[in-house]
């Protein structure tokens, strides 16, 4: 779909359809009235019938209105009257985009940019309608005989009132664009299934954002390099897989003088049996999501480069399969970080932290300004804040609040847990330096005690996606949401927009 924003005459829209708000009990934006002047009363007329009350999630096309020049309107309930949350607004698009999307329409004039959104200004609302649009038209059909992705719809007006406020609003639309492209990168590469997606895979596809932005640069590691330099934690956890770890090293310059960069590192697992912890059958449909964090890295990294934010990114993702067998690493192994740091292996299905443990000290070569690692890590953080929050630990506090200013901002929310002291005594091995599990109690917060101690020396954040990167209701509905791209994007532009 191609976006653009303009100051549109409604009365003058032709061979289009008009997608407009009305909210309860028959309350009419300021479009929907002009829309009802123009074609005498034909609105009213039709709310009359009663089929229609305004409410969130209803639709009600309209085709061949009097006296008008454009093919049809598409009414969509917009709540009560100056009470539309940021969710909901979300809610509205992406229904009205999925319902159109299935129809013949080619062309829309969309007018949801003059609905009041508690706290929200017009270059949010843009940015949004087109994030939440892009959500809406989502479909991933590549393995299907029978394609289902038939998108009719071409081109896209965002009305915007104030034609003084059309060059604010392409600077949103221009974000929106990047982070929704960034999106479905993410989802496309976590919807794959884990035989085509393998770490060797996931390299490929950081080389080719390589060979797509002249200011991407990769580096890919293979297991003899990662030997020399000692990352036994990493090795540890792919030892028992036929496919080959790669530790996959971007780097984006968006600026010609150098600068701290910014570290993403994404836990890249493309699929977790649990290796000799072998998990249920059950437990292990969903795992090929197990490197949504590396998939998120992938993301951000092509939204970044499509912006051309003027920052300095470094992108880690340690790609590995966890897998049982003979060769496979063993419940109360030992293993030797790269940080030197020993590991007594208390779960083999512990083994997220284990290759972000060796990806944090890594990272630490780049000397980053901060450092945030983005892992589907425990089933814990499900339990603690279910599918709506992402689960944020730092040892930082002015990046955990910028973290979560993001996540507000971009409706792609994050919400802190302690990372208290107290905590550590649960990882504690008679061993080794310490245990990588601290058992059932606290999991999640223990998952990121264990990582803390690989960033002592980092501004560091650990964001725990497992229930957030995607949504699982049985074996028949699965998809990859592509959280946290968005959290991370607008932390990105925040941070650029700080340094100018």
């Amino acid at each position: 779909m191609k976006f653009s924003v303009k100051a549109t005459q409604i009365e003058k829209q032709s061979k289009t359809c008009l997608i407009v708000g009305i909210h309860e009990a028959g309350q009419f934006t300021e479009s929907a009235k002009i829309i009802d002047k123009a074609t005498q009363g034909h609105l009213r007329n039709a709310l009359k019938q009663g089929t229609f009350q305004g409410k969130i999630g209803q639709l009600l096309p309209l085709f061949h209105l009097p006296g008008s020049l454009f093919d049809c309107v598409c009414l969509v309930g917009a709540g009560p009257m100056d009470k539309l949350t940021p969710a909901q607004f979300r809610q509205m698009v992406t229904l009205t985009f999925k319902t159109l999307s299935a129809t013949s329409i080619q062309k829309a004039s969309c007018y949801f940019t003059e609905l009041k959104v508690e706290g929200k200004s017009l270059a949010w609302k843009v940015k949004h309608c087109v994030e939440a649009a892009s959500e809406g038209v989502y479909c991933f059909d590549l393995f299907k005989t029978q394609k289902n992705s038939q998108n009719s719809l071409r081109d896209i007006i965002l009305h915007v009132a104030d034609p003084k406020q059309v060059k604010m609003a392409e600077t949103a639309l221009k974000q929106g664009l990047a982070i929704a492209q960034g999106v479905i990168l993410t989802k496309n590469m976590a919807n794959l299934p884990s035989n085509v997606c393998t770490p060797t895979f996931l390299a490929a596809q950081a080389k080719a954002l390589a060979k797509d932005y002249t200011a991407i640069s990769t580096n890919i590691l293979g297991e003899k390099e990662m030997q020399k330099l000692g990352m036994g934690a990493i090795l540890g956890v792919s030892q028992g897989s036929a496919e080959e770890a790669k530790l996959i090293c971007m780097t984006y310059k968006g600026t010609k003088t150098p600068k701290a960069p910014i570290a993403l590192i994404g836990k890249g697992v493309t699929f977790d049996s649990g290796g000799n912890s072998l998990k249920s059958p059950d437990s292990m449909v969903g795992m090929k999501y197990d490197m949504c964090g590396a998939a998120t890295v992938l993301g951000v990294m092509k939204a970044a480069a499509e912006l051309k934010l003027p920052l300095h990114l470094v992108g880690i993702i340690p790609a590995v399969e966890n897998m049982p067998g003979g060769t496979a690493y063993k419940p109360e192994d030992i293993l030797t970080s790269l940080s030197g740091q020993t590991i007594e292996v208390i779960s083999t299905d512990a083994e997220g932290r284990l290759i972000l443990a060796d990806a944090l000290t890594y990272c630490t070569r780049y000397k980053p300004s901060a450092v945030i690692d983005i892992a589907t890590l425990t089933g814990a953080v499900v339990i603690a804040l279910g599918h709506h929050a992402t689960g944020l630990m730092t040892n930082h506090d002015p990046l955990a609040k910028a973290l979560l200013h993001a996540g507000t901002e971009s409706h792609d929310r994050a919400w802190q847990l302690p990372l208290w002291e107290e905590y550590q005594e649960q990882i504690k091995s008679p061993f080794a330096d310490m245990a990588n599990t601290g058992g059932r109690a606290a999991g999640t917060i223990t998952a990121a005690c264990f990582l803390s101690r690989f960033a002592n020396h980092l501004n560091w954040a650990h964001l725990d996606v497992a229930g957030t990167a995607a949504m699982m209701a049985g074996t028949s509905e699965r998809m990859a949401t592509g959280r946290p791209v968005p959290l991370l994007m607008q932390y990105l532009i925040d941070q650029a927009a700080s340094k100018q």
